[in-house]
């Protein structure tokens, strides 16, 4: 289920955030769960050997802004739109109910109104799909160099591992959820637009991820697990949030 939110600063026409803002709104959505959902996901999640998946994700945001580099500032001016997305309904409705009770919330340092929230359900009946990213994709390895010391090597979307990561992390996804086995077909996604690299800092580390428009074929399960949860790694830190074209 995804949800759109327009927000709009309470006070004046700005909201001031750090250019990675991403840990921003991920704090921001926790304190609006319910305490036992947040708990469930802060301390389980649903997991898979040693992987724990939180099955949301969000996109980044959107609206007119500057940069200032100097400063490591944001500046976004006026409503702003985020979109959440998440397979675990319990996580969608908590945020939902939340947001329309209180009907403001803190970013950071700012007091926004929630001028708008809009809920849709994507459907996937195809086997064949046409997506675009709302936040970058992140697929990545811990490879070793000659020395012996680890490295974490992230793959473009031209890369045959790419596609790879994405359909075996959308299995791992399925089965953490269901507790049972994703179907046996691989997902492939290959791009059909130029894809653009996005560097992110979250926190204290460095994200590479893609965007742009990709088509996925694979098995309809797999296809809707990927629309709700998000694409490749790292998804509830705000990459590989996407929507169907």
């Amino acid at each position: 289920m995804k949800e759109t939110l327009i927000l709009e600063p309470v006070k004046g026409n700005e909201t001031i955030l750090s250019i990675q803002y991403n840990h921003i709104i991920q704090a921001m959505l926790y304190n609006q769960l319910e305490e036992e959902i947040s708990t469930f996901l802060h301390e389980e999640g649903f997991q898979k050997e040693n992987r724990t998946y939180k099955m949301f994700t969000f996109s980044r945001l959107m609206g007119k802004f500057y940069l200032d580099k100097e400063e490591g500032k944001i500046i976004f001016y006026g409503p702003i739109k985020l979109t959440i997305s998440s397979y675990y309904n319990e996580f969608s409705n908590s945020i939902g109910n939340n947001l329309l009770s209180s009907q403001t919330i803190k970013l950071g340092n700012n007091t926004l109104r929630v001028k708008e929230l809009a809920v849709k359900q994507e459907n996937i009946e195809n086997n064949q799909i046409k997506i675009k990213t709302l936040s970058p994709i992140v697929t990545y390895s811990t490879l070793y160099r000659k020395d012996g010391k680890k490295f974490t090597y992230y793959f473009n979307p031209q890369e045959g591992k790419f596609s790879e990561i994405v359909s075996s992390n959308l299995k791992n996804k399925y089965k953490a959820y269901y507790l049972k086995d994703a179907p046996e077909e691989d997902v492939e996604i290959e791009p059909i637009s130029k894809t653009k690299l996005s560097v992110v800092k979250y926190k204290d580390f460095v994200i590479k991820g893609y965007s742009g428009k990709f088509i996925m074929k694979g098995p309809v399960p797999l296809l809707q697990m990927g629309i709700g949860t998000g694409l490749g790694s790292k998804n509830s830190q705000g990459f590989g949030c996407v929507e169907v074209i």
